[in-house]
């Protein structure tokens, strides 16, 4: 039987959901609050570029992502660059990410160097995540790296990222990056990563009009104001309201951040929304700079120097070559509630000046041609240990109400990939 089922949010994950609703013969509409599609993938006119607000690229294990560009007759549009890493440590710039660069590596014995190596064969050859949910994994990466070498290699990025939350977040989420990195690549010393000719926008644009060419809607500019629930107990799900016009579906399906689904729907079950309400994310300001000149050979750059208050930094050109136009991305990782979110975008732009010019003083102030601040205040979930116990199920106790978001796919780091495959599966078990 054909259904009519509100998505909310037009992300992958929520395009996602609607692509695979549509396609299977149902109705899908999907209300997005933004002008646009895409949450954190979306693009903007960046000094006349059309590029994302926030850095992305693709690895060859991204299943999900690459299916859906193959169904979508994508896949020719897809590029593959062999990429490098570097690390910049008490003040100089070295090699990284292969097991010479970390045999040259200033700043370790050879001891911490063969305990990092293992830790990371270890890590990339490792399948069953769910013992490392309940560990914590600062304590888990000294366990296997020593002292030393958390202290080099890995204090600042936790504490640059995470802020208090530094000492209490899941290594099996700390795995699953490490892992992902580690199968990207083609040979020990080769990294291979991934991008999309025209970007993301090439495939949100995609997904879109292939949802609207099988039956469905995309809205955007219309955001949800309330998911209304009817009946006794936990209910089901009527519809919901939008510009104060209750419109009616047989499900609804939110993959908004979590964080606001208590506003969203008020009525949900008080348990249910003080889980909700118990999940935490941090907030990410993410400069964007556009250079006359490059800033280094590499894609990307991890940041262990005191002057500096980010974890590290994205030369996307590297990956994504844009002619004479040189671009960099630096995330600044913060919770919302700190003050420092609060500070102006002019403030984030001078730190990064100030950064890019000490990694590469032949940077002059004439060679920054734009540069833009962009904000999300719920980028990324802070997954503690025994984040699974934690995390309300996709299917709520709610007849017709499936609520997720990209904590739902942990371990995994948030991603387009995860997204997709996510949404997609929510959408068939929603319909079976």
């Amino acid at each position: 039987m054909t259904q009519r089922i509100a998505v909310l949010g037009a992300g992958p994950m929520g395009l996602a959901v609607a692509y695979q609703l549509a396609r299977d013969g149902h109705r899908p509409v999907v209300f997005e609050a933004d002008d646009r599609l895409g949450g954190m993938a979306a693009c903007f006119d960046f000094d006349g570029l059309r590029i994302e607000r926030y850095y992305h690229f693709h690895c060859t294990s991204d299943a999900a992502f690459l299916q859906v560009l193959d169904e979508l007759k994508l896949a020719d549009r897809m590029r593959w660059v062999e990429t490098r890493m570097g690390y910049w440590y008490q003040g100089r710039l070295q090699p990284w990410g292969n097991p010479l660069a970390l045999l040259r590596f200033d700043g370790l014995g050879l001891l911490s160097k063969l305990r990092c190596a293992l830790h990371a064969f270890v890590s990339v050859k490792r399948r069953n995540w769910r013992p490392l949910d309940g560990v914590e994994a600062t304590g888990w990466i000294r366990r296997w790296v020593g002292d030393k070498a958390y202290e080099v290699l890995w204090r600042r990025l936790f504490e640059h990222k995470f802020h208090g939350y530094a000492g209490n977040l899941s290594a099996a989420w700390i795995w699953s990056r490490i892992r992902r990195i580690g199968n990207s690549r083609t040979s020990l010393m080769r990294e291979k990563l991934g991008y999309l000719d025209g970007g993301s926008d090439t495939l949100l644009d995609a997904m879109r009009d292939d949802i609207v060419a099988h039956g469905g809607e995309v809205r955007l500019k219309s955001p949800v104001q309330e998911v209304v629930i009817e009946g006794a107990e936990n209910g089901r799900v009527a519809g919901v309201r939008v510009a104060g016009e209750l419109l009616r579906f047989d499900q609804v399906i939110s993959t908004v951040p979590l964080p606001f689904v208590s506003r969203l729907i008020p009525a949900l079950p008080a348990p249910l929304r003080a889980q909700f309400d118990a999940l935490k994310n941090i907030a990410v300001v993410c400069v964007i700079a556009k250079l006359a000149k490059p800033l280094t050979g590499n894609f990307w750059l991890n940041v262990n120097d005191p002057r500096m208050d980010i974890p590290g930094l994205v030369e996307y050109t590297n990956l994504r070559p844009l002619g004479a136009q040189h671009v960099v991305y630096v995330p600044f990782y913060v919770p919302g509630e700190d003050p420092l979110y609060a500070e102006p975008d002019e403030a984030f732009l001078a730190k990064v000046k100030s950064c890019l010019q000490t990694i590469n003083p032949a940077l002059r102030d004439e060679d920054f041609i734009a540069m833009h601040a962009s904000r999300y205040r719920h980028a990324q979930p802070i997954c503690e240990p025994r984040f699974l116990e934690r995390l309300p199920p996709a299917k709520t106790p709610v007849h017709g109400l499936w609520v997720a978001d990209t904590s739902h796919y942990y371990p995994e780091d948030r991603g387009i990939s995860e997204s997709i495959g996510f949404g997609r599966r929510m959408a068939r078990d929603a319909v079976s």
